[in-house]
């Protein structure tokens, strides 16, 4: 099987879900280990990435005839893991509805404002409702681009409620004016760079 192009959206599990394999046997591919090297994370990749997809092979096991057995798939699902704040304070035991690809699953956040489900690892995403569905976020997965690309920061930034506008790979005034907003929060030099200390705790924030 030749390469896929990666488009907006796409990751190494999702690619492997969609073409019948584990997402190791993609990520850990020798044809894939440039990218492996470049992206450092499977569950993100750049519009353009191109990923080896190997050609499927049949396992065999040998088993009694009148006897029943149960075989276990290794590697899925995927996990969604959320943590809302509400004026920097967790929001704590929230009630939610999350919807995924048309799927409705209700919960509550925990103690720390946290939510964790289980997912497929080629869902796309859909949105988490919350006050009774008088506040909705939008989910995307898949899209989060990867920390090296300035596309990257920006989304980070901008999740993190440091506005700098469109998520472009141009680090322009308003981007700048983000980073220094962040550093200053975590007492870090206010260069508007992005150094790698500033890298680093963004990363540590939201990887």
């Amino acid at each position: 099987m030749p390469k896929i192009t990666a488009s907006q959206g796409d990751s190494i599990p999702s690619l492997a879900q969609d073409n019948g394999h584990f997402w190791q046997k993609l990520w850990d591919h020798g044809e894939n280990a440039a990218l492996k090297a470049k992206r450092k994370n499977p569950n993100q990749l750049m519009e353009g990435d191109e990923v080896f997809i190997p050609e499927l092979e049949l396992k065999k096991e040998s088993r009694g005839a009148d006897s029943r057995h149960v075989f276990k798939r290794k590697g899925v699902p995927a996990k969604l893991k959320m943590q809302l704040f509400l004026l920097g304070e967790p929001r704590k035991n929230e009630p939610y509805v999350l919807e995924l690809d048309g799927k409705l699953i209700t919960g509550n956040l925990d103690g720390d404002g946290k939510l964790e489900q289980f997912i497929p690892p080629n869902c796309k995403g859909g949105s988490l409702q919350l006050k009774g569905g008088k506040e909705i976020i939008p989910i995307k997965l898949g899209f989060l681009n990867p920390i090296d690309e300035i596309s990257g920061v920006k989304q980070r930034l901008n999740n993190l409620g440091f506005r700098c506008g469109s998520e472009d790979n141009e680090l322009n005034d308003q981007a700048k004016a983000a980073l220094k907003e962040f550093q200053a929060k975590h007492k870090l030099p206010e260069s508007g760079e992005l150094d790698a200390a500033t890298k680093s705790k963004l990363q540590a924030m939201h990887p």
